[in-house]
């Protein structure tokens, strides 16, 4: 905590989390000369609008006691940008929060190899056990896990790295001690004693649609690649990735199918020049000679990760010969039943069965291909279930059985 704690605060609260503080320092010795200077100083310098003005100028610096107050009071760090906890890596990038509030011990992040794991909330069972198996081989090799705490890929990669004994960050849309995401809490009190809750909004800050993707300037500006797991053509991971690529960070991407529209965002990265990621070793192997803290001899294929993995709650089953006669057959009668039941659903519940596959999928994603209403969709799958046509896991993913 530097002692010009108050001011970046001060500045923050006036000008929001988002705000592009290095222009406008530029014109100024400090923040405290900022802080100090009169309204005619601040119309002098062309990097302050007017709006920003009148924000600074009705801003009171002693609203900001009650942040470090409620810090105090949950024993949460707060890093400003002066303070050499905060890492150089994130100072560095276009536009740096003027704080970080931290919950639990951040790593020292710029002697690190840092890697950020994203990809959508709605995974399939394919990423779900991507995300975790790379996300553990990774951080067996010494890398450290950054990812965003919401579900899907985001949970898994940070199971992946917590399954491999080792340290990774959650940067939240929300401010510490905020209501969000129940599922998580144990996952986040799991994250805070190996590592860190990190975030640019104050204490008890609510997360909305636009916290998210400031958030995700973050993600990529603590970490030195991206790796993208499965995302759409419109999405927060892909905000990400082009965070990433703005900041000069690597850009990975495990392929994804090229049946799928859902992710097709993914498969288009790689087109458009990522890293083709399929083994920890193609994200190591770019900075095992810049970093001694990362060991390349041990890196494993996912295959010996698959098989030696103890993870359950990952939902990755051990492997086995799916393309054997025997399997074949068996998968073919299977169909053949599922077949036979399924001819005398009802509407609503053919609806439901017929979006589905043998893949995984979020409830959110039945619901958007039915056109149907939450609460049919919800009953249709009870049902389908009961009929043991239906499979589900959870984070509400629900696959054909």
């Amino acid at each position: 905590m530097s002692e010009n704690l108050r001011y970046w605060l001060w500045l923050q609260k006036a000008l929001g989390e988002g705000a592009y503080i290095k222009h406008i320092l530029e014109d100024f010795s400090s923040v405290k000369a900022l802080y100090d200077a009169n309204i005619i100083e601040w119309k002098m310098s062309p990097n302050l609008t007017q709006k920003q003005i009148n924000k600074l100028e009705t801003t009171d610096i002693n609203s900001v006691d009650e942040i470090i107050y409620a810090c105090q009071n949950n024993n949460w760090q707060i890093i400003d940008y002066e303070d050499e906890k905060y890492p150089q890596r994130l100072r560095e990038i276009y536009n740096p929060p003027c704080v970080l509030y931290v919950d639990g011990e951040l790593p020292d992040i710029d002697s690190l190899v840092t890697i950020a794991v994203v990809g959508t909330r709605k995974a399939s069972e394919y990423a779900v056990k991507a995300t975790h198996l790379m996300s553990r081989g990774i951080t067996e090799c010494g890398a450290v896990v950054v990812s965003g705490g919401a579900l899907g890929v985001d949970t898994y990669a940070h199971k992946g790295a917590l399954a491999a004994g080792g340290k990774t960050i959650a940067v939240l849309g929300c401010g510490l001690g905020a209501s969000y995401l129940s599922e998580n809490k144990q996952l986040r009190d799991e994250i805070k004693k190996n590592g860190a809750l990190v975030t640019a909004y104050p204490p008890f800050t609510r997360a909305s649609r636009t916290t998210f993707p400031m958030r995700n300037r973050i993600i990529s500006g603590l970490s030195l690649g991206v790796l993208v797991v499965e995302a759409g053509v419109k999405s927060g991971s892909l905000i990400t990735a082009n965070f990433a690529n703005e900041q000069g960070r690597d850009v990975f991407a495990i392929p994804a199918s090229v049946l799928s529209e859902d992710f097709a965002g993914t498969n288009k990265l790689i087109d458009d020049g990522a890293m083709v990621a399929t083994n920890p070793a193609h994200i190591i192997s770019v900075y095992a000679q810049r970093f001694d803290t990362v060991d390349l001899s041990k890196a494993r294929t996912m295959s010996q990760l698959m098989a030696d993995d103890k993870d359950k709650s990952a939902n990755v089953e051990p492997c086995e010969d799916k393309l054997s006669f025997d399997n074949l057959e068996k998968g073919r009668e299977k169909r053949l039943n599922r077949e036979d039941k399924a001819r005398s659903l009802n509407a609503d519940m053919k609806a439901v069965y017929n979006s589905l596959s043998e893949q995984f999928v979020h409830i959110d994603n039945i619901i958007e291909k039915t056109g149907m209403t939450p609460a049919k969709v919800s009953s249709a799958l009870i049902q389908l279930e009961v009929l043991d046509l239906v499979k589900s896991a959870t984070g509400k993913r629900f696959k054909l059985s």
